[in-house]
């Protein structure tokens, strides 16, 4: 790398929190947000499972009733969650055409999408919102983060199913490296509990059927996992140049030195069992960061519960780190938050960035007794990452045989 990017903000709204310290403090508690859906549809439509995470605090009760009213739930929780990163970076003053929009969502509008079906069936073509496209369209978040911040360099989106966000931040980190921004908006969200999801997933066996025990759900590495839980929320990470972070005094949470974006080319929603596209996006990741594996001190791993999932990335993790791959504090966060599909990579690479910051490994909750084919070193309580440097990465797989890892050092 030629330039030094930091993260100099972050904000979040997640199932356990309607914050990043929020999230952070209930991530630390051993808090899950998995709850009973109190839906009509849930009865209505008979299905199969009746919980999922969603976002503790409803973001149409943050943002002012007209610009809530314009945007879809998926764009309105990444604005809540970008003032907030924007804030806590200072509102940094910086040229509308040097501040670019990294953003990402694994479904998009898909609320904005069935209502509006809906309502053309039930009431006909005149009574479909005039505003219902650009609302549903995927790049929604990323257009309307341009329009409420003045970012004019760029306003991309990525959608690569799970491991969208993560990839958005490797593109940041890429768009910064080339001079085309010296600030960018980076993360990405999702807001897909829905009927629909539900009933697609469940149908593929993906999701954990535990109705009676939500809160315990979602048990990454566990032997007893039977599926995932659907989460919703939005992450969002400000990253800049160091110089131009330094040249305002802003404060560097964690500096981002590495970036790995690769494809299975295996299957549509499995991935590689020999792990070897998630293994390069590592590879790449510490190659970018001039490291080499045993400079790892943590690992957020993607770890989604699924009983097929959580073995393959311990697997492509073996291939990187050999046996040392059993020494390295993991902390499998979805046994907390659930899956938020689009957005959960950003939401990790905050708390990733947590990590370093406070020099302490998240628990990974929900563990009965350790799956031994997955033996990460994980634990109910917080690990101690001790003293000195540390190197951190993340880990996102998506369906479609996406892979995207990304690599932090403390500051």
């Amino acid at each position: 790398m030629t330039k030094n990017i930091v993260v100099t903000g972050v904000g979040a709204t997640s199932p356990i929190g309607g914050t990043a310290p929020e999230s952070w403090e209930a991530l630390l508690a051993g808090t899950s947000g998995a709850r009973t859906l109190e839906h009509d549809w849930v009865a209505e439509y008979s299905l199969p499972v009746t919980f999922a995470a969603e976002a503790l605090v409803r973001p149409d009760t943050v943002l002012e009733r007209p610009i809530a009213k314009r945007l879809d739930p998926s764009s309105q929780l990444a604005l809540v969650a970008a003032m907030e990163a924007w804030a806590d970076a200072g509102a940094p003053e910086v040229d509308p055409e040097r501040l670019g929009v990294d953003f990402a969502t694994g479904i998009g509008g898909v609320w904005t999408l069935l209502d509006a079906w809906d309502t053309l069936r039930e009431k006909g073509p005149r009574r479909v919102l005039p505003m219902t496209v650009p609302m549903l369209m995927p790049n929604s978040a990323s257009g309307n983060l341009s329009l409420h911040f003045g970012a004019r360099a760029f306003a991309t989106t990525v959608a690569s199913a799970c491991a969208s966000s993560t990839e958005s931040l490797a593109n940041a980190v890429k768009h910064l490296q080339d001079g085309l921004a010296d600030v960018v908006i980076a993360g990405g969200t999702e807001s897909a509990i829905h009927p629909i999801t539900i009933a697609s997933f469940a149908s593929m066996q993906a999701l954990s059927k535990r109705n009676d025990d939500p809160a315990t759900a979602s048990r990454p590495t566990s032997i007893d996992r039977d599926g995932f839980v659907m989460g919703e929320g939005a992450g969002v990470l400000i990253l800049e140049t160091e110089e131009h972070a330094k040249a305002r005094g802003a404060k560097i949470y964690a500096y981002v030195v590495g970036g790995g974006v690769t494809a299975d080319s295996y299957h549509i929603t499995a991935n590689d069992p020999e792990g070897r596209g998630a293994a390069r996006a590592v590879n790449l990741a510490l190659e970018q960061a001039g490291a080499s594996p045993d400079d790892v001190t943590h690992i957020n791993a993607h770890a989604t519960s699924t009983p097929v999932g959580d073995p393959n990335e311990y697997q492509a993790l073996k291939a990187v780190f050999g046996d040392r791959v059993d020494e390295i504090p993991v902390s499998a966060t979805k046994a907390s938050t659930g899956h938020l599909l689009g957005g959960t990579g950003a939401l990790e690479a905050i708390f990733t960035v947590l990590a370093l910051r406070d020099r302490v490994a998240p628990p990974t909750i929900n563990i009965t007794e350790q799956d031994p084919e997955v033996p990460f070193r994980v634990s109910g309580a917080p690990q101690e990452l001790g003293s000195g440097d540390q190197l951190a990465i993340s880990n996102s797989f998506g369906f479609g045989g996406h892979n995207a890892v990304i690599a932090f050092r403390s500051a």
